[in-house]
């Protein structure tokens, strides 16, 4: 029953920003990791930007300085600011959470339906 939204994606022009939003929803008793991925056509799913519960974070190479991952665990959302996007960043965005739903702690990871986002001019 746990589920995750997202939202935000569509059609930008090269150096332009969007910025996606996701949000679990259901039975959550503790969220740990959140991230985001990536997938072209044909292409398998690559990380883009990882937060943890403690606030660190990861980025790919390819979006450094340019994207921005943040998280409010009240609400149960992660959001993913990106800047000074490129063509090569077109892809189908997905969002990843790792949810224990009672107090097992019995985490489990989920994956959003996902969100195109291109970049053309």
């Amino acid at each position: 029953q746990v589920q995750l939204v997202e939202s935000g994606g569509g059609l930008v022009q090269p150096g332009g920003s969007l910025r996606l939003s996701c949000a679990a929803t259901g039975t959550i008793f503790s969220i740990d990791y959140m991230g985001w991925y990536r997938q072209a056509p044909g292409k398998q799913r690559d990380l883009v930007a990882s937060i943890f519960s403690d606030g660190s974070t990861d980025y790919a190479d390819a979006v450094k300085g340019r994207f921005t991952i943040s998280r409010d665990n009240a609400k149960n959302t992660v959001d993913l600011q990106m800047n000074s996007l490129k063509p090569e960043d077109t892809a189908v965005y997905y969002c990843n959470a790792q949810v224990a739903a009672s107090l097992d702690f019995n985490f489990r990871y989920y994956w959003g339906q996902g969100t195109q986002v291109t970049v053309s001019s």
